[in-house]
């Protein structure tokens, strides 16, 4: 695995289960949570924290930053070869 795609997956990883939590806990209370997953001690409570606070110019500049799937570009629909032509 690359180092960029390492990063991805980890950061969406632990930036769901926050956001699963943070729901879980507004709509069911801190009681109904389970406790994390081992690991991740730096991602839970360095990345995640430090991410949501930073604005989303600077986020967004990151993500187009990074080597990925996220500048492929979509293929215009006349260009799709499944379609027939007319």
């Amino acid at each position: 695995m690359r180092p960029a795609e390492w990063l991805r997956t980890n950061s969406e990883r632990y930036l769901l289960e926050a956001a699963q939590r943070s729901m879980a806990a507004q709509h069911y209370g801190k009681a109904a949570l389970p406790p994390p997953a081992p690991g991740g001690v730096f991602w839970r409570r360095a990345f995640v924290p430090v991410y949501r606070r930073l604005p989303w110019s600077l986020k967004h500049r990151i993500i187009t930053a990074m080597p990925g799937s996220h500048r492929r570009r979509w293929r215009a629909f006349d260009d799709d070869p499944r379609q027939p032509g007319i």
